[in-house]
């Protein structure tokens, strides 16, 4: 379950990034809102998709309230699915 996680944080951060730093400056300097309908669906399931894993696993993992916290949090921060993947499931 852990793996399948990991991938979905991988996959949510990659999908926030190209959203925040590609598709929306494509949009506003270019005038071209195709990448940001592009990415936009993607992304969105991605992120509910591990919100939800989040609370699953914290459930059946037993984590803390701060450690479910943080890694809720970094779904909202750019690369922050990565530091949370290096601190807490990179072994």
């Amino acid at each position: 379950m852990i793996k399948l996680f990991r991938t979905v944080g991988y996959l949510e951060g990659a999908s926030y990034i190209l959203l925040l730093f590609v598709a929306v400056p494509v949009k506003y300097y270019a005038d071209n809102p195709q990448l940001v309908k592009l990415l936009g669906m993607p992304h969105g399931l991605l992120f509910v998709t591990y919100v939800a894993m989040t609370i699953i696993n914290s459930r059946v993992f037993k984590w803390s309230t701060i450690k479910t916290f943080q890694i809720l949090i970094s779904s909202i921060i750019p690369f922050g699915t990565y530091y949370i993947d290096k601190k807490y499931f990179r072994n």
